[in-house]
């Protein structure tokens, strides 16, 4: 990693049970970043849990001298019978064909949230986290779902070699456009 991002002073990777004591910091963060309602944080929170005990899970975290939590990333391996594989694996599929799924699914590290403070957006946190939590992931591609529109995170998956696999995608109850977007691994360097 480059010199630390201010206001940010580590990054260290959290074991599942320090990401269920951070559960609450990391959903207020996630809220904000993605300017949900504030009971989003309840319905979550379950599912999050869920997350951290699947195959291949990690979890990165940035914190500031004070030990307080700006930025968070986890991911694990995605499989078949999990929802966001399967909604995708229907998406592209139907748009591109078996063997473009097949590409993409057989083997891949899902990147399911990765989410800075707003006020700490836009200072390298983010790509950190991206980095950091990429670094030493056996799969052959990472793939992720982002809502559709420019923002800071698009710029960031661009910046770093994601790809379009599937674009204006409806996943099942909600009716925002989403981009899954992919890259083979590793990461390129700086």
């Amino acid at each position: 990693m480059t010199a630390m991002p201010a206001g940010c002073s580590r990054y260290v990777r959290l074991s599942p049970d320090e990401f269920r004591a951070r559960l609450p910091e990391a959903l207020d963060i996630y809220v904000r970043a993605m300017r949900y309602p504030a009971g989003t944080a309840e319905q979550r929170a379950p599912m999050w849990l869920t997350h951290a005990l699947r195959e291949g899970w990690r979890c990165m975290a940035a914190l500031d001298a004070d030990d307080v939590l700006l930025g968070v990333a986890y991911g694990y391996r995605g499989r078949a019978g999990q929802w966001w594989h399967e909604q995708v694996r229907h998406g592209l599929s139907r748009r591109a064909g078996a063997a473009e799924a097949d590409r993409w699914l057989s083997d891949y590290f899902e990147l399911t949230e990765i989410h800075v403070r707003p006020e700490n957006q836009g200072h390298q946190i983010g790509e950190d986290l991206l980095r950091s939590l990429l670094e030493g992931v056996p799969n052959a591609n990472v793939l992720l779902s982002t809502p559709e529109g420019t923002s800071r995170a698009w710029k960031l998956y661009r910046r770093t070699g994601f790809v379009d696999v599937l674009r204006d995608y409806h996943f099942a109850g909600d009716p925002r456009p989403f981009a899954i977007l992919g890259r083979p691994l590793p990461l390129d360097p700086r």
